[in-house]
């Protein structure tokens, strides 16, 4: 029964449990960033309004006037946080089968490639352009991790090596290609067609004229289908057997070579759709990159924090793409950019000691519930022995009330009997 509790309690690996440890890691992570702006001679109180103000819009500074509320802030802090989601969605997705994409980055710049193809080559007038764009850049995507994929379950060449090398590939392969399409400078293409875009007058004047778009309704689609595919279906279970053990997979009946290529394939689909999300929506022309855009690299530190479960790397996107929507702002409270890259590194390094944490957990949760135990009082443990014998005495003592009471009966009588016959 103990044992029972201390289970109820709290359960490693449970979703509470990494909510709870996710939760610690984000304020150990403030608290240790607040200490070092202290020490630097930085005042936290920058940063934190910076950061509040970016996911909120409200301006507490300004309360009761018209600047209280600036949906501005909101429309790019989701914007930003959108290719971070999906991002943390591949590298999530390939995790809890078994594999650690670390291409997330270049199957993301493979998905842009591809948008922007197609947006800059299909001759279509029409809003069905954008579909077709976003489209491209999950294939693009996918294919770019298809390699991989192949690599590792053929030839058993670790993903992680092979992912690595594929994010450079993926850049100087765009970069070239972009550079040989007409009217493009060494900087980025021509403007892409509008209807291949996904932003529109509606959202930006909802949104204080920032760049919201209507990939956010491509997020929540890909959030739903990642929990359908890893918890309600049983292609998601093989996936995560083969994962767990590929042998025992193999010798259960399932395909592991295929499974395996699936798994990156599909892993690379949803850094491809983040793709998407900066090429159309972000913006509006092909750029020839200088350097990574580090959404693929982020995503790591997003699906760690969301625990690889759909909502919750749907969460952790949000925050830090907070955090990195918000580092202008930050910058012009005085608060140095290094700061947030500082506390996003510090979510990672608590979150990397989940463990440590639930171990301090499990630890305080069983002292505390061994204090209420002793604090109640001890009741005694009765066999059926007791009670026969407990229900024995109860007889036993009624038998002597009863013949008590026919004894002071005849007394009585008897000193009636006595008094009569006095009288007579």
């Amino acid at each position: 029964m103990k044992e029972n509790r201390n289970n109820r309690l709290f359960r490693p690996g449970s979703n509470s449990s990494l909510f709870i440890t996710a939760m610690i890691a984000i304020l150990l992570s403030f608290l240790v960033a607040a200490v070092v702006m202290i020490a630097t001679g930085i005042q936290p109180k920058g940063f934190f309004d910076a950061l509040l103000r970016t996911m909120t819009g409200l301006d507490f500074s300004k309360a009761g006037t018209a600047q209280f509320f600036r949906p501005r802030y909101v429309g790019e802090f989701i914007q930003v946080s959108l290719p971070l989601i999906l991002c943390g969605l591949s590298i999530g997705f390939a995790y809890r089968t078994g594999m650690f994409n670390i291409g997330a980055e270049g199957q993301l710049i493979a998905g842009i490639l591809c948008s922007n193809l197609v947006a800059l080559t299909l001759p279509l007038k029409t809003p069905l352009l954008a579909v077709l764009c976003i489209i491209a850049a999950g294939i693009g995507g996918g294919l770019w991790a298809f390699v991989p994929g192949f690599l590792k379950a053929r030839f058993g060449v670790h993903e992680v090596v092979t992912t690595i090398m594929f994010n450079y590939v993926a850049m100087y392969i765009s970069n070239w290609i972009l550079k040989a399409l007409p009217g493009s400078n060494p900087q980025r293409t021509v403007d892409l067609p509008q209807n291949s875009l996904l932003g529109s007058d509606f959202l930006r004047k909802i949104s204080g004229n920032s760049r919201l778009h209507w990939g956010f309704i491509v997020v929540i689609l890909s959030v739903l289908l990642y929990n359908f595919i890893m918890n309600r279906t049983s292609f998601g279970y093989e996936l995560r057997a083969v994962g767990f053990n590929r042998h025992a997979a193999a010798y259960a009946g399932m395909n592991a070579e295929s499974r395996i290529i699936l798994s990156m394939v599909i892993s690379g689909i949803f850094a491809g759709l983040g793709g998407a999300m900066v090429a159309q929506g972000t913006f509006t022309y092909g750029r020839v990159l200088q350097g990574f855009e580090n959404y693929g690299f982020d995503g790591i530190s997003v699906a760690l924090l969301g625990g690889t479960r759909g909502v919750g790397i749907l969460l952790g996107g949000l925050l830090l793409g907070g955090l990195r929507s918000g580092q202008p702002l930050m910058q012009a409270m005085g608060v140095p950019l290094e700061i947030a890259q500082i506390v996003s590194g510090l979510i990672i390094l608590f979150v990397a000691m989940q463990h440590g944490i639930e171990r301090l957990l499990l630890f305080f949760g069983k002292r505390r519930l061994k204090e209420k135990e002793d604090e109640e009082p001890v009741i005694a443990e009765s066999s059926p022995n007791d009670y026969l014998s407990q229900g024995s005495e109860r007889a036993a003592q009624a038998t002597e009330d009863a013949a008590a009471k026919d004894a002071a009966g005849e007394d009585a009588e008897e000193g009636a009997e006595t008094s009569a016959s006095r009288q007579a």
